[in-house]
């Protein structure tokens, strides 16, 4: 396979972005990341959109033939890719592969959903749209109490606590504060979230023992990659920063059919398959970027990447070693905990931050020294996961 170069990066503030449809959104997205890539007038051959669903949030379909249009990048190929929350992750797979392929040589992935333009309640049921429909759904069951029913289990198991999870959220919304693009600009303090005599009106429970600094906010926004060959992005006199590894692997789609509800075997898998791709180890990785929709998933994706061992990532948490300035900083965008997560731009979102941490352009929250980046990107709840390893040119 070829060498794939993310020649050009770009998304938008994440927010609540009533003026904009989901196709301007993706449009400005994809304008930023064309002209980071100095692209001018080459053609583009594909364009790959990441959104979960459309018809259900916006009551629009076919939304990457109308953003090829909006941006006139016709004739280049166009598909809408949906993986659930890992949309965005799945768009960026299959831009990855028909550049390295040779099918194309130019590619732009945009990942990009409007999740505002419905009530809180309708968000949360089409999102509960990806749980089994027999065994789950018509139960009841939301995303939120799949991640309370988890969080329990990983409490009780590795000795994860309150304090810890609340760490979680202190870390990434300080990160957060550092982000122009993060939808939560707010610091939040232990006593604020677990002491203060209002600290159950401050943070309620959402599905227990979940509370709702633990969970990410609804929001809209999109992001976009550019990405091409080593000789094209040599010519567009861009920095070299690589997809050097790509992973992807699923498990059932209902925690009740797993043998161990906590063992997130999908996060595993993808995320060795990606280091295995790359010829780097955990150990390299500088900076990364991790799906934490729930604080727990920070914690349990940092043990099953293989970064710390099983039951030891609220330690590290804990130690300071998560933090940017520490050993491996995770989520210095903020996270899906205050970056935001529309849910089908998230994986390309993070692949952004990556970029711009090892291009050295991500200002006060840089990363220092920063080569080898990891991203996961988690879809379901952690039935269909797609891990990457991005490495710059030294």
């Amino acid at each position: 396979m070829r060498p794939v170069v993310i020649a050009g990066v770009g998304m938008i503030p994440f927010e609540r972005r009533d003026e904009d449809s989901l196709v301007d959104m993706l449009a400005m997205a994809g304008l930023k990341a064309m002209d980071d890539a100095n692209l001018g007038d080459r053609p583009v051959d594909a364009v790959y959109v990441g959104n979960m669903a459309s018809g259900l949030f916006n009551h629009q379909v076919s939304v990457a033939s109308a953003l090829v249009d909006r941006l006139s990048l016709m004739p280049a190929a166009a598909d809408r890719i949906e993986n659930g929350p890992a949309s965005g992750g799945s768009a960026v797979k299959n831009g990855f592969l028909a550049v390295a392929s040779g099918y194309c040589d130019i590619v732009l992935v945009v990942g990009g959903e409007k999740m505002r333009e419905v009530i809180g309640p309708k968000a949360t049921d089409i999102v509960a749209c990806m749980t089994h429909p027999n065994a789950e759904y018509i139960y009841g069951v939301t995303l939120p109490a799949l991640a309370g029913m988890f969080t329990r289990l990983y409490m009780e198991k590795y000795g994860v606590t309150r304090e810890h999870l609340t760490l979680v959220a202190i870390k990434n919304q300080e990160n957060g504060l550092l982000n122009p693009y993060a939808h939560i600009q707010m610091k939040i303090t232990m006593e604020g979230v677990l002491t203060h005599p209002q600290a159950h009106v401050n943070s309620p429970v959402v599905a227990d023992p979940i509370h709702l600094y633990d969970c990410c906010p609804v929001s809209d926004g999109a992001a976009a990659v550019l990405l091409t060959t080593e000789d094209i992005a040599n010519e567009l006199k861009r920095p070299i920063v690589t997809i050097a590894g790509v992973g992807q692997a699923t498990d059932t789609h209902t925690l009740q059919e797993r043998s161990d509800p906590t063992d997130l075997k999908a996060v595993t898998i993808a995320s060795q398959k990606a280091f295995s791709m790359s010829g780097i180890k955990p150990k390299d990785i500088d900076v990364a970027e991790l799906h934490d929709a729930f604080t727990i998933l920070e914690i349990a994706e940092s043990e099953h990447a293989g970064f710390f061992p099983k039951g030891q990532g609220a330690n590290a948490l804990a130690a300071g070693e998560t933090q940017i300035g520490g050993k491996l900083p995770i989520n210095p965008s903020g996270g899906l905990k205050a970056r935001g997560h529309p849910v089908g731009a998230t994986g390309v979102a993070q692949i952004v931050e990556l970029v711009w941490q090892l291009r050295g352009e991500a200002g006060k929250r840089q990363v220092k020294g920063a080569v080898n980046g990891f991203s996961l990107n988690f879809g379901g709840f952690g039935n269909n996961v797609i891990a990457f390893v991005l490495r710059s040119k030294s």
